[in-house]
């Protein structure tokens, strides 16, 4: 087992975790060999209760992470983002462990005392390790799906009951006695503006190898019946295919093209939710996003835009390597062309001099709409070690600060999403950018060095999130250097 680096300062915490330690690896690395398997089916269920005890340590800790944070303490400035970090987890189920402390794990009150638990018997055993994390999660989205009216005293006698059934049932036995609780404390399935609020959602899934993306939306009444008359208009066989020329976009199509037609009901929905989402975008009434109007912002290199073309086949289909946008997807060259043509979006092809005004000097402090397009090429998304926001949600920073007599030039600007841009200044728990020099391997990107508490040696770091295939490169350079 790797032994832990980090030391916790309170003594007898340091020994009890060491401890743990020690005994997981004598446990992994114990021989079992003549064991019989009545004895192997007890060293599993012991460990498997023990492994189920952890977690709710881990979530009492988050808990009081969170009511003791401070914005100068860690890396990033909060703590979503620092579990995600440290951990080496997601930031969606770093974000899952800080809802889930919510609900399991012990609170201070205003006046100091200690609250329990909003699901008490459910922390109880969790704590104890007689129930698994999906025993957890069926009970916490029962209790949080019960409407508004539910009083008080019936959750809480729900929750133990779910929670007492659960000490006894696999998960999959639990979700039947949970479902048919649910319909007995609310029998006519009465729910209000309210409930239906709390639980409306649209959730954009992550891409596939083939850039597809999986959306899961819990419509409410009034989004429902918009969609409604959308498929109604727009989804109609021979209408807005985008195989046949000849399908129109408005009118009605002709028996001939509704017959040529093979796409399904769901493709044909998609497709319509497409055109009506391209048609808001061009016709330029949603305003204006970060100094650019709210479009498409995507970018390329003039060898990958040559590439394309010059692999063009004779009936206009165009091969190449995925191309970025601001908002972080990634979208095959051919349909990048194919979009820039529809309405007013920015393809921004650089690593050729285009003469538009990138360098405004001094002369003005806020980044032109040309400079915001360059750095979405450049940089994609925030530039802070780590980051994964897109561009779309970053503003302009100055390497050098405007107030130290920085210039507003493309090569001087940089993304930064707002929270990790308040952390940057010249005081002891502030973070400072530069560019990286010529001849450096990272030459002309964002450096940020952290203040001294972090790293007292104010080593700087380059946020590679947003262009993946440097952790490739870097590897492969390593390996050669090492080989070499």
């Amino acid at each position: 087992m790797r032994s832990s680096l980090e030391v916790v300062s309170d003594p007898a915490a340091e020994t009890a975790l060491r401890a743990l330690e020690h005994a997981a690896a004598e446990v992994s690395n114990m021989c079992t060999q003549a064991l019989s398997n009545r004895d192997r089916l007890s060293l599993i269920r012991r460990v498997e209760t023990i492994t189920r005890m952890l977690p709710a340590a881990s979530l009492q800790w988050t808990a009081q992470m969170q009511e003791q944070w401070s914005n100068t303490e860690f890396a990033a400035n909060n703590l979503v983002d620092t579990l995600a970090d440290t951990l080496r987890i997601t930031v969606a189920e770093a974000r899952a462990r800080w809802r889930a402390a919510d609900d399991l794990a012990t609170h201070i009150g205003m006046t100091g005392e200690t609250l329990a638990p909003p699901l008490p018997a459910t922390a109880t055993a969790q704590r104890e390790g007689a129930i698994s994390p999906t025993h957890v999660k069926i009970i916490r989205d029962v209790i949080h799906r019960l409407p508004v009216i539910v009083d008080a005293e019936t959750r809480a006698d729900a929750e133990a009951m779910l929670a007492g059934q659960a000490r006894e049932l696999r998960p999959d036995q639990l979700r039947k006695v949970a479902d048919k609780l649910e319909a007995l404390i609310n029998p006519d399935g009465t729910f209000t503006d309210t409930d239906r609020a709390r639980r409306r959602a649209f959730t954009l899934g992550r891409q596939g190898p083939d850039l597809m993306s999986k959306c899961t939306v819990t419509a409410d009444p009034e989004l429902r019946a918009y969609l409604e008359a959308i498929f109604a208009t727009y989804a109609k066989p021979g209408l807005l295919n985008p195989d046949d020329p000849a399908s129109p976009a408005d009118d009605e199509p002709d028996e001939a093209v509704v017959q040529r037609d093979t796409r399904n009901a769901a493709q044909r929905q998609h497709d319509a939710m497409k055109a009506v989402l391209r048609d808001s975008i061009a016709s330029g009434r949603l305003g204006r996003h970060r100094g650019l109007p709210v479009t498409v912002v995507m970018s390329m290199t003039v060898r990958e835009l040559e590439d394309a073309v010059a692999q063009a086949t004779p009936e206009g289909s165009v091969a190449g390597p995925a191309v970025a946008t601001g908002g972080g997807a990634m979208i095959s060259i051919g349909d990048a062309l194919r979009l820039a043509s529809h309405a007013h979006h920015y393809l921004a092809v650089f690593d050729d001099s285009t003469g538009r005004p990138l360098y405004l000097g001094r002369s003005k402090r806020i980044a032109s709409a040309d400079q915001r397009i360059v750095l979405h090429a450049r940089d994609i998304g925030c530039t802070f070690p780590g980051c994964t926001k897109p561009g779309y949600l970053c503003q302009v920073h100055h390497r050098t600060d405007w107030a130290a007599g920085g210039t507003t030039d493309a090569d001087q600007l940089t993304f930064a999403c707002e929270p990790h841009h308040h952390l940057v200044g010249t005081h002891a728990a502030g973070w400072g950018t530069r560019t990286a020099a010529a001849g450096h391997p990272d030459a002309g990107r964002t450096q940020w060095a952290p203040p001294a508490h972090i790293d007292p040696a104010r080593h700087p770091r380059v946020n590679r999130y947003h262009h993946p295939l440097e952790y490739l490169t870097r590897t492969r350079e390593s390996v050669s250097r090492k080989s070499g």
